[in-house]
């Protein structure tokens, strides 16, 4: 049987959702994934829905988000969905929903110059094989500043700054851009990458980006080799 997974893709244009939300499609279907597609956020009202699932894919800047729907999620990721996505559609899609924030790792604040940065990737040593074989690499982009979750892993940084600004007079800082989490049962990855679809479409950007969908999907199975069940990390 395929895994399944859900794209949701809205809020502002400007990141080119729909576009993106496409070409995810694509990468997935290419690995015998089903794939649904939808731009409303009402598919996190479906509990029985999200639970089913092996994949959430957001691709949604800027937008609200409920209570409701976000603990409809925060409860399918816990149970061993995997989520991953990239750039504003995961880690700025809901800017009041803290408990979004607390599930992906991290939160967008700044991108210093805007879009156009020339800035590098930098690799992390690392055994994950999410970016083995991968060098570092130059993007011309936004460069995305975070406020990051302490225990995410971090597989790739990048330097600020790249351009001046008040924060240069903190010196030189190492900016997470890719990194991996857990919550519960589901795994949970994302990449800073990906203001625009050409930029999506740099062949180390989607690599990384389907290994970590195939990583995500694996969730469930990754939980059944440990032993473990959602209860574990249940609140008592």
């Amino acid at each position: 049987m395929n895994k399944r997974a859900l794209i949701v893709w809205g809020g502002w244009d400007g990141h080119e959702p729909r576009q993106i939300a496409e070409w995810f499609a694509k990468v997935l279907s290419a690995e015998s994934y089903d794939v649904e597609v939808s731009d409303s956020l009402a598919v996190f009202d479906d509990a029985t829905k999200l639970n089913s699932l092996d994949l959430i894919v957001p691709q949604w800047t800027m937008g609200e988000l409920s209570k409701e729907r976000a603990e409809v999620v925060s409860e399918a990721v816990a149970a061993g969905v995997g989520i991953a996505g990239l750039h504003g559609g995961m880690c700025d899609s809901f800017r009041d929903n803290v408990v979004w924030q607390f599930i992906t790792g991290g939160n967008w604040v700044a991108h210093p110059g805007n879009d156009g940065v020339e800035y590098t990737v930098n690799i992390r040593n690392s055994s994950s094989l999410l970016v083995s074989g991968i060098s570092d690499f130059v993007v011309k982009s936004e460069q995305y500043y975070m406020h990051v979750d302490p225990a995410v892993e971090v597989l790739a940084t990048t330097k600020f700054p790249a351009v001046n600004g008040y924060h240069s007079a903190n010196g030189q800082v190492e900016m997470p851009v890719i990194w991996t989490k857990r919550w519960g049962l589901g795994r949970v990855f994302y990449c800073s990458l990906g203001h625009h679809l050409d930029i999506v479409q740099i062949p180390q950007v989607t690599e990384i980006m389907r290994r970590g969908f195939l990583w995500a999907g694996e969730s469930r199975v990754d939980a059944r080799n440990r032993g473990e069940t959602v209860e574990m990390y249940r609140t008592k």
